[in-house]
């Protein structure tokens, strides 16, 4: 179907509710993938329409019948154009992504926010440190920020530094640093992992790396394709930034401090390569895997 054409059908509707009935059906035909903040299609057409529109989402049983403007039923036929024909993950189309219930600002400069950390920093990562003892946090390849600026949110007394490779991203991260201003309590540096750091520690290190095989990058669903590769690919095993975490984390953490990384499908390959390590796998109450903790004593015993 054309735009012309989206334009066409979306000018029949008259309401919110006639709007997300039609992009139901047009998602529903187009074997799109979902991914990117939502894993099914009717979340992911109410975050298209709901985003689109700027409305709250815990409003909708109030809004679903409010009658649409011509405009807005030229920007909803816009979008779900983008999102069928150019396969772009919706928030990269709304620019609006959800972490830890915050919104945050993306674009193709970052990926689309979707760890299970959110559950981690909501609980100020108990039981696994006390939080009275934790001063400082490095949120390292921030991306987004997502991470840095929830951690900040969720624990006001902890100074963050959120550090990226990509001068873009970082560009991204200052755009949601300035939208929650916690330029006091948030710094953005730019480093490739460790290297910027010489001679810093901190209490916590958590850590959302690069971490797709080369397998999986060459057969990745379209969506994927709009975000950054640099963000994704991590070799041919996927533990290219990761092994680099491991061995030089330790220098970089006080006592009694600890390491959490995510490796998502890489977790297998990691535990292949590192078959004595103690890693502790962690469990989460809405889903996600391949996330571990290591404490700053079991760096330093196991030799990565």
């Amino acid at each position: 179907m054309s735009l012309k054409k989206y334009n066409e059908a979306f000018q029949e509707m008259s309401s919110i509710r006639d709007a997300f009935r039609l992009i139901l059906t047009m998602m529903g035909e187009s074997e799109l993938f979902y991914g990117h903040g939502t894993d099914n299609l009717w979340d992911d057409a109410l975050a298209l329409v709901f985003d689109t529109l700027q409305l709250p989402y815990e409003e909708q049983q109030i809004l679903l019948d409010a009658k649409l403007t011509n405009f807005e039923k030229d920007i909803l036929a816009e979008n779900i154009n983008k999102r069928i024909h150019e396969r772009l993950p919706t928030p990269y189309i709304t620019h609006k992504a959800w972490f830890a219930g915050l919104p945050f600002y993306v674009d193709e400069r970052v990926i689309v926010p979707r760890s299970p950390f959110a559950e981690l920093i909501e609980a100020e990562f108990s039981p696994w440190i006390d939080i009275a003892n934790v001063t400082s946090v490095l949120d390292l390849c921030t991306g987004s920020a997502c991470i840095a600026i929830a951690t900040a949110c969720h624990m006001p007394d902890v100074v963050v530094d959120a550090v990226d490779i990509s001068e873009d991203a970082l560009a991204v991260a200052k755009i949601n640093l300035d939208k929650y201003q916690l330029n006091h309590q948030v710094s953005l540096i730019q480093s490739d992992l460790f290297n910027e750091l010489d001679g810093v520690t901190y209490d916590i290190i958590i850590s959302n790396p690069p971490y797709v095989d080369k397998h999986d990058m060459d057969n990745l669903p379209e969506e994927f394709e709009c975000e950054p590769e640099l963000a994704l690919a991590s070799g041919h095993d996927g533990l290219d930034a990761t092994t680099v975490i491991l061995q030089q984390a330790k220098n970089h953490l006080n006592d009694n401090g600890i390491l959490i990384v995510e490796v998502g499908n890489s977790q297998e390959a990691l535990m292949v390569k590192y078959p004595q390590a103690p890693f502790m796998w962690l469990d989460f109450a809405r889903g996600g895997e391949g996330v571990f903790l290591l404490t700053k004593e079991q760096l330093q015993q196991y030799d990565f």
